[in-house]
């Protein structure tokens, strides 16, 4: 927003030099972000949040700068009234639900003409271009006082009547630039009696604008729905100095006052003489009342900060914020042009920026209550503390990925509905340029990371990430469905603390392995691994990941395919995991026991057995029997090769044996090592290989 130096001290004579007077908004929350020296002007860049539509005006701005600088707005404009007419017929509004009020001037025999040179001066020093004098002092007004308004030819309008209903679809008009724009029933139109004249709030119809011909002027002010200004914006893609406002919202009570202070300006530079004025007001204005026993006490709770009521009521009053008692307490009206102060904490906040925030010290406030976790985040710190005691590092990436990785990962199963054709959810204005869609997995940042330590020399990389996807839904809220998952990435080689040199390199059992001690730190089990066929994986080298026989995700090596794409030239492992799903299981109880006081016998055994025959089939089956003595089953080794069928493999297992109550023998050791032999044969057509 900019903002004329002059003009500021032509409504509010403070006498500060412009640094000083950028100081003093900066402080209040005005931040001035840059100051134009012009011929004869300090022209100030000032950054507004979108809560503060109030200061996108001179008189705004002068507000603050009376509560900042302690002064008084001794000049603000009070413009010569017009009386109302009793031509109500003028305008209808048929949408009050979306034009909450609208006034109509007739002003007649005007002369249209060049604006003179201190108008023009002062509207293109903050960036307006000089049109005609009517259009200049409808503009000149809104940098003044806030409020958009328009002017229409009167004898270009039909019936010379206003109607302000929703457009039809279908309906067009061409708006001042010049382009066809098309229409639908969700936008607000200004009409005459047979067609749209302007795009309410927008921008008005080329076809009923001023010329140099026009001698009446019919002169619009009106508010208008926020929320409908905003959306036809952006379906029409048409953003102008009036949408701005009207989006955030400008000041319904001062719509009587624009009308006449450009009525009477209208008439100084152009002639004319005000004739019919209507003002449709269906829906009031309702001040909002915030109550309050003490508000300097909610100060110095809030802020640390020790201001006087009578500080209070001066700074609130400079701002527009009127009090009064109301049965022993202080009741404050929050003012027209101030959408954002609803509670007691906003009057706070006005407070505290006024005096400065600068004033707050650096304190913690007292605890009247202690905190507590969200839950599973217990869990959830357990399994991040984990693993990074196994030498990964944890990543972040964004949610917003580019549109070329749809489809080149399949997604965790239960995230889309299959039913729903366009499964991804798009963002309409991408913070990143290309980063159009919220991401469906976290494997694209995720690989993006590998990818950016690759290209700075670190090879050996373990990395995990916990985040939330998205993907569309049927749901009756309409939002899309969110999940949080767990990924993990794995590649290079393993390497020891103080070691210059890689041990082994990495393989797809160090992959299961993380996947097995996260999983265990969150005290989720058994899994289930089985071979699978994944669209991101490299087939024959990946598996599912199931619990209690649903799928929750998956893992193995990178395809070739994407590995080319990234220009990888080591292999790359990843692990994607529905961790919510995983985090609603039931937590699998923990029990202790004393270490064990007498020696294990170990039995190490060859086992021929059919290639579909997995590990996990053989443990599950010794473990179905629940054998005396057998406390614990683990996979040593396969072979597969010369001296073996080719549909068969060898596959090495460990059985350990113990009491907690005595010293084993050999002899009862093998009666029950027998039995599990002979149960392997039974059910996994196992055999021994010699």
């Amino acid at each position: 927003m900019l903002i004329s130096y002059n003009w500021l001290q032509e409504l509010e004579n403070n006498g500060l030099s412009p640094a000083e007077l950028a100081e003093k908004l900066t402080s209040a929350g005005l931040t001035v972000e840059g100051i134009d020296e012009r011929t004869d002007d300090f022209i100030f860049d000032i950054d507004l949040t979108s809560n503060r539509p109030d200061c996108l005006s001179h008189l705004g701005v002068s507000r603050e700068v009376r509560a900042a600088a302690a002064s008084d707005l001794i000049v603000e404009p009070h413009p010569q009234e017009f009386r109302e007419s009793a031509n109500s017929s003028l305008v209808k509004i048929e949408a009050a639900d979306l034009c909450h009020r609208f006034t109509s001037r007739i002003i007649k025999n005007v002369k249209i003409g060049p604006s003179p040179d201190w108008l023009k001066n002062r509207l293109e020093s903050l960036g307006e271009r000089s049109i005609n004098n009517v259009a200049d002092i409808t503009n000149y007004v809104m940098l003044e006082l806030g409020q958009p308004m328009h002017a229409f030819d009167l004898s270009k309008l039909a019936q010379n009547r206003i109607v302000v209903r929703r457009a039809k679809t279908g309906e067009t008009i061409k708006t001042l630039d010049e382009v066809e724009r098309k229409l639908d029933d969700s936008m607000l139109a200004i009409c005459d009696a047979e067609k749209p004249v302007a795009v309410a709030g927008i921008m008005g119809g080329f076809d009923s604008s001023i010329s140099e011909a026009t001698t009446d002027v019919l002169l619009e002010v009106a508010y208008f729905d926020r929320a409908s200004i905003r959306a036809t914006s952006r379906t029409l893609n048409l953003a102008t100095e009036a949408s701005y406002r009207f989006e955030r919202g400008v000041d319904i009570e001062n719509l009587k006052r624009a009308s006449d202070r450009a009525t009477g300006l209208i008439i100084e530079l152009a002639g004319g003489d005000a004739a019919e004025f209507v003002d449709v007001y269906p829906r009031r204005f309702e001040a909002k009342l915030i109550r309050s026993n003490d508000l300097s006490s909610s100060v110095k709770r809030l802020t640390g900060l020790d201001v006087s009521d009578k500080e209070i009521e001066r700074i609130l009053t400079a701002l527009g914020i009127e009090s009064r008692s109301d049965e022993g307490e202080r009741v404050y009206i929050a003012p027209s042009w101030r959408h954002d102060i609803e509670i007691e904490e906003d009057l706070v906040e006005e407070v505290a920026r006024i005096v400065g925030y600068d004033k707050i010290e650096d304190r913690i406030p007292p605890a009247t209550s202690s905190g507590s976790y969200q839950p599973w985040e217990l869990r959830k710190k357990s399994l991040r503390q984990t693993l990074a005691n196994h030498g990964f590092d944890e990543a972040i990436s964004y949610s917003f990925i580019d549109t070329k990785h749809d489809e080149v990962f399949d997604l965790i199963p239960g995230l889309v509905d299959d039913s729903i054709t366009d499964k991804f959810i798009s963002l309409r204005d991408s913070i990143i340029e290309g980063s159009t869609r919220m991401r469906p997995t976290l494997l694209p940042g995720l690989v993006d990371a590998v990818r950016v330590n690759f290209n700075q020399q670190n090879r050996d990389l373990k990395l995990f990430e916990i985040g939330k996807v998205f993907a569309a839904s049927r749901s009756e809220t309409g939002l899309p469905t969110e999940r949080e998952l767990l990924a993990i990435a794995m590649t290079g080689s393993e390497m020891l603390a103080e070691k210059a040199f890689a041990v082994r390199p990495l393989d797809f059992y160090d992959l299961k392995g993380a996947v097995e001690i996260a999983l265990d730190a969150i005290n989720i089990g058994p899994l289930e691994f089985q071979a699978a066929d994944c669209k991101h994986l490299e087939k024959g080298k990946s598996a599912s990941v199931a619990l209690d026989g649903r799928v929750v995700g998956y893992l193995g090596f990178l395809n070739s395919e994407i590995a080319a794409r990234y220009k990888f030239k080591q292999p790359v492992m990843v692990a994607e995991l529905d961790l919510q799903t995983l985090l609603e299981a039931s937590e699998t109880q923990v029990f202790y026991q004393p270490l064990p006081k007498f020696p294990a016998i170990v039995r190490d055994v060859s086992l021929l057995i059919n290639r579909k025959v997995s590990f996990f089939d053989i443990k599950t089956a010794i473990r179905s029997k629940n054998f005396e003595l057998l406390k614990k089953i683990e996979y040593v080794d396969v072979y597969e090769g010369k001296g073996v069928a080719d549909d068969e493999r060898s596959l090495t297992v460990r059985l350990i044996y113990r009491s907690s109550e005595r010293t084993l023998l050999e002899e009862e050791v093998e009666t029950v090592h027998q039995k599990v032999l002979t149960h392997l044969g039974e059910t996994c057509n196992a055999r021994l290989r010699f």
